[in-house]
């Protein structure tokens, strides 16, 4: 779909990834809507971002029935909704077996219910309204999910977290497939280690150590290069069912 025609509800969307999303789409022409559960936040991104392009909604990604409501209140904002950017999402960092006792099983499901249930819980809100939508060539709307490369090699101290990460990139291709009839696309992005606030608060020493590991450029992601992926996602009509690997050809070690 063309850029400038993006209707785009964004989770995670007021800091991070997901505001430099909204950054490029409403520069671009687009509309957004920001799912988050911030409201300070979320008020210094709108006005950033300008009342008549985005809007924010309060959203608990795991609530089935607020989400729905608030897709539905986000479209009729924007006049309309093509595009869904999953990037909301907890760290759920520690080990199955801790210092003090196990894992407590709540550590373990919260996390996975915030990153792959609600990953989930939006997406299929989002496509029950896009099926909707005039096609135009075909296409009537397109979602983007946010996993990591912790799918892939998880560290010590992110089985939780990396298990959630795998279930997005395992439920990707079968969704796309799915929603094909539909004229809806499907793709996730899995980024390797970016400059996000919780990277910024961490040590200089402990940035720099996360630079160095990375092979070429050999320094953290910038935010900005995460949002050119998913435009580029969006804009382009033949990626469909992929996860694309965004990390600088980094390969995380145990720990």
């Amino acid at each position: 779909m063309n850029i400038q025609d993006t209707r785009a509800v964004i989770t995670g969307g007021v800091s991070g990834l997901g505001l430099a999303v909204a950054k490029h789409l409403v520069g671009a022409g687009g509309k957004v809507a920001l799912l988050d559960i911030n409201d300070e936040k979320g008020a210094a991104a709108v006005a950033e971002l300008g009342e008549a392009n985005a809007r924010y909604w309060r959203t608990d990604v795991t609530d089935e029935a607020q989400v729905a409501a608030n897709l539905a209140a986000a479209k009729d904002f924007m006049g309309g909704l093509n595009a869904a950017v999953n990037c909301a999402g907890i760290l759920g960092a520690g080990r199955v077996l801790g210092k003090e006792a196990p894992m407590p099983l709540k550590n373990f499901a919260t996390t996975v219910m915030v990153n792959l249930v609600g990953s989930f819980n939006v997406a299929k809100a989002a496509a029950n309204l896009m099926q909707h939508n005039e096609a135009d060539e075909g296409e009537r709307g397109v979602i983007v999910n946010t996993a990591s490369v912790a799918a892939y090699e998880g560290q010590i101290g992110q089985a939780a977290y990396s298990a959630s990460k795998g279930g997005v990139v395992g439920m990707t291709l079968p969704m796309a497939r799915e929603l094909a009839r539909f004229g809806i696309r499907v793709n996730t992005v899995a980024p390797g280690i970016f400059w996000t606030p919780m990277v910024d608060g961490m040590p200089e020493a402990v940035q720099q150590s996360l630079s160095a590991s990375i092979p070429f450029p050999s320094r953290l992601g910038r935010p900005e290069e995460f949002a050119d992926l998913v435009a580029y996602i969006v804009g382009n009509r033949y990626l469909n069912g992929e996860t694309i690997r965004l990390d600088g050809a980094v390969r995380l070690a145990p720990k």
